[in-house]
């Protein structure tokens, strides 16, 4: 059986069956599975399942097993840890208490002040959509209370929110150089450039919002002291020290990514529990919450790892990589029917199943064409992160709106969306147009 056909027939039902809302990791194995099953049983030519058995096992135990045994993959779970201690020890919130103060009496300041809370808070977690939850608790509520217009008080924490996928530390970096098999390290310096670029965007948008409309944000009446504002920006300073030593750290070559998270994850214990915001119980908790969500990162990462494996066997990413070399397009045309692409089942899948789903044909590709692996990361992350906020299904957008609840209606939350994602178009054009902007770290190191 010709296995270009097989590997088609795979994508496609996995579509359907995400389509469908079966979990991302078992679909991708379940068809994985059949398929190598498939491919084995028709070697010869005429249907012998008893052939198939062996070597179909050994690809799912073998690849499953090599991944959850990956040094790499163990930065997952210290990094998922550090965020939750960060939060229950009140790091993550307290950059946005200062730049609260520090910006309280610039028109539009709190709705400023809440994306660059979400930008600290992602420098520590690298969840988009945690990021979005929890800062969306803090901020929208206060914002609409302040009499914020709706749409700005939801969309510029929704849009903040997705600044975890691309300010390092990132899941999908680690998720990406895993597959990838290039440097974690490398990609968390690459996307800080395109990270400071997307979240000066997104303050630009509302002062140009505010700007046009001042009843979007009414003025702050009150005073605040220099005092004040000294105090906020001091109490910020766990989490300038733990960016520090995950920026610092790396692009010095004192750690590893993942001897960086080990040392933060400490770090973020001595602090808590020093500054006895962190209590045993929360702890507890925290280390619950970790193993929860790294069991279901681990789970989809173990389906994509079959699924690649079983999409190298079919030869299909080959074949399409030999069409398009023949139908010789441009580069642009090429970087934008990716982008069409990641963009589409943006609308619909989740980031990490999209990464999973497409790499196995997208890194051949880019090979190819000699594209730097680490750049084409970056597009790949900014591409994720406006599928966040891409309607119908923006994962941000229904993150907020379970936050704020019936007050304000999700289609008002796009209405407001729509500013910040031309902002995020520009970033993602400067990204593929500029290289040096995603390179000019890493190469510096």
């Amino acid at each position: 059986m010709d296995g270009t056909l097989v590997g088609l027939v795979a994508f496609a039902a996995v579509i359907l069956l995400l389509g469908l809302r079966v979990p991302i990791a078992f679909a991708l194995a379940a068809v994985a599975s059949i398929g190598t099953f498939v491919i084995f049983a028709f070697r010869t030519g005429t249907f012998m399942p008893e052939r198939a058995v062996t070597p179909t096992t050994s690809l799912v135990f073998s690849n499953s097993f090599d991944l959850i045994h990956s040094y790499d993959l163990s930065m997952i779970p210290l990094f998922v840890a550090l965020g939750h201690i960060a939060y229950r020890a009140e790091i993550t919130t307290k950059i946005y208490h200062a730049a609260r103060v520090w910006l309280a009496s610039v028109p539009g300041g709190v709705a400023m002040a809440s994306v660059m809370g979400c930008g600290g808070f992602s420098a520590i977690t690298g969840s988009s959509i945690a990021c979005a939850s929890t800062m969306g608790r803090i901020c929208s509520p206060e914002m609409l209370r302040m009499g914020y217009d709706k749409r700005l008080a939801t969309a510029s924490v929704a849009a903040g929110g997705t600044l975890g996928s691309l300010i390092p530390p990132s899941v999908l970096f680690i998720i990406y150089g895993i597959f990838t098999e290039t440097s974690i390290s490398a990609l968390f310096l690459a996307g800080i450039i395109p990270g400071i670029l997307s979240l000066a965007g997104f303050v630009l948008v509302i002062y140009i919002w505010v700007r046009r409309d001042p009843a979007a944000a009414p003025a702050f009446t009150g005073t605040i002291t220099g005092r004040e504002r000294l105090q906020a920006a001091i109490d910020a300073w766990p989490a300038v020290v733990l960016f520090v030593i995950i920026v610092g750290g790396i692009y010095g070559g004192i750690f590893t990514a993942t001897e960086a998270a080990a040392v933060c994850v400490s770090a973020a214990l001595v602090i808590g529990f020093a500054q006895r915001k962190l209590t045993f119980s929360a702890l507890w908790e925290s280390l619950r919450e970790t193993a929860v969500q790294t069991t279901s990162i681990f789970f989809i990462a173990a389906g994509a790892k079959i699924f690649v494996a079983f999409i190298a066997l079919t030869g299909v990413a080959s074949e399409i990589v030999g069409y398009v070399t023949e139908a010789d397009l441009s580069v642009v045309m090429v970087l934008v029917s990716i982008a069409v692409i990641y963009l589409v089942l943006g609308m619909f899948l989740d980031p990490i199943g999209i990464m999973v789903l497409t790499l196995p044909l997208m890194v051949p590709f880019v090979e190819s064409y000699g594209w730097d692996l680490i750049w084409f990361g970056v597009v790949v992350v900014k591409l994720l992160e406006i599928g966040l906020i891409t309607p119908p299904v923006g994962l941000n957008v229904f993150v907020i709106s379970g936050v704020v609840g019936k007050e304000v209606p999700i289609d008002r939350i796009f209405s407001g969306i729509l500013r910040f994602l031309s902002v995020d178009v520009i970033v993602l054009a400067l990204i593929m147009a500029f290289p040096i902007l995603s390179l000019l770290i890493p190469t510096s190191m």
